[in-house]
């Protein structure tokens, strides 16, 4: 019965905020007026905001902020040779049932009762293997020598760039290579919002080392991982490290650990931290015929560097800060919902209002104060519609972590604005010439010159 409650309690919850993203903006079906596509998510104006300040707080923490690591944007499409040589081609494929009765399909690895169907209780078929690669033709001639896939993972473009990145950059080891970027995989049945879709973005490294040397850069990524797990502002109370056991890591692996989330619908993973060995490299190597090894000047070595891997689904990351940053309270004898947004993700840092919108003056003075602040931070709103307290909610509910309004004493007797904190609601009044300093000190934001 608890176990019911639970998971009512946590479907109630990913409810709320599916509401939330499509009514604020930030996430919506695709294709939602022709019914939808499964799998599928469009992102609205403030997704789209949310998702580039978590690529932007990524690329700094692994790109800009490291002097070993090279930044490469891959094609979606490749030979599909390279498909073949990673074995997605032969092996990429998850345990597929059917319904003898009404034909619905399932992931027989995800079914409690592997002999009953869960939507109308009906006998199951036999297990099939189904590979989830969407492929396609390149070309006007759809033959066999056509064939190329909708990649699965960014993974292998930075692999096939191996050799490039050498020519050109004549890196020393160790070093990265770092990508965002989307994949696509035709999953048998997306659920859980953004949690397993069809297509999404990935956030992903291959860092390449020497063999002796894996172990003391494993764990380097590993408190690099949970950096940035503080970065976007998630509660490192809620993700789990799980050394993944022999037998159940990838083929490719010779270490994993997942870093697990508390999702409103159960434990299930955020991020992965692999130990790919030199599997990619010499796959590669001996399908292409191509040189893939690496010179070392200095002990006169030549070798096939080992891989770790930090890999991070975009879309998942997105998820978490909105399942942890999803609150209810009441606030001045009301309920609201908000997001607790840290201010790095947040899409909007500060909102201005003029405490009535059919005062000239105020509108004029709060779009004067809008306009100073903007060259500070450029991430901000000017919000005028409806009353005062419906535009507080409406910027709680979007997480906008601090609202200034303009009113009377602004404009007649200069003693500043009132500075409200989306948290705890206490407002406090701020002088104009000191306004810009304060909000870079609170939401910690670095003037934009």
């Amino acid at each position: 019965m608890a176990h019911d409650q639970g998971e009512q309690a946590g479907n109630d919850v990913m409810d709320a905020i599916i509401s939330l993203a499509k009514r604020r903006g930030f996430i919506f079906q695709g294709s939602e007026i022709y019914g939808g596509l499964a799998g599928t998510w469009d992102y609205g104006p403030l997704g789209v905001a949310l998702k580039n300040n978590v690529k932007s707080l990524w690329w700094k923490r692994f790109v800009e902020n490291r002097d070993d690591m090279f930044g490469v944007d891959a094609a979606i499409l490749m030979n599909q040779n390279v498909w073949k040589a990673s074995g997605h081609v032969g092996g990429f494929s998850d345990p597929l049932v059917e319904c003898k009765k009404c034909h619905h399909r399932f992931r027989a690895d995800q079914l409690t009762d592997q002999q009953k169907c869960p939507d109308c209780g009906g006998s199951l078929g036999d297990v099939k293997q189904f590979n989830m690669m969407f492929q396609t033709h390149v070309g006007a001639v759809q033959d066999d020598s056509s064939v190329s896939y909708l990649r699965p993972e960014t993974a292998q473009g930075m692999f096939v760039n191996f050799k490039n990145i050498l020519d050109s950059q004549h890196p020393k080891l160790p070093f990265g290579l770092a990508q965002i970027g989307k994949a696509f995989r035709n999953e048998i049945a997306p659920r859980d919002f953004l949690f397993r879709a069809r297509e999404f973005e990935q956030m992903e490294i291959e860092y390449f080392v020497k063999p002796a040397e894996w172990r003391k850069i494993f764990e380097h990524f590993v408190s690099e991982v949970q950096a940035f797990i503080k970065d976007v502002g998630l509660d490192s109370g809620k993700v789990h490290e799980l050394e993944v056991p022999d037998g159940d890591r990838a083929h490719y692996s010779k270490r994993t650990i997942d870093f697990e989330f508390d999702w409103p619908f159960g434990r299930k993973e955020l991020y992965g931290l692999a130990y790919r060995t030199d599997f990619d490299l010499t796959q590669h190597a001996s399908s292409s015929k191509a040189d893939l090894s690496y010179y070392d000047e200095e002990t006169k070595e030549r070798f096939i560097p080992h891989v770790i891997e930090p890999s991070f689904g975009l879309d998942r990351t997105i998820l978490a800060i909105l399942c942890d940053a999803y609150r209810e309270d009441d606030l001045g004898g009301e309920k609201r919902a908000y997001l607790k947004l840290v201010p790095a993700v947040a899409p909007y840092k500060v909102a201005v209002f003029p405490l009535l919108r059919n005062k000239p003056q105020l509108v004029a003075k709060a779009e004067e104060i809008f306009r100073s602040i903007r060259k500070a931070i450029p991430a901000i709103i000017f919000d005028d519609n409806g009353n005062i307290g419906k535009r507080y909610r409406r910027q709680d509910e979007i997480g906008t972590p601090f609202c200034l309004t303009v009113d009377f004493e602004t404009v007649e007797k200069g003693s500043g604005v009132t500075l409200r904190d989306r948290d705890s609601g206490r407002q406090e009044r701020v002088k104009e010439t000191e306004l810009i300093d304060h909000l870079l000190k609170l939401s910690g934001v670095r003037t934009v010159s």
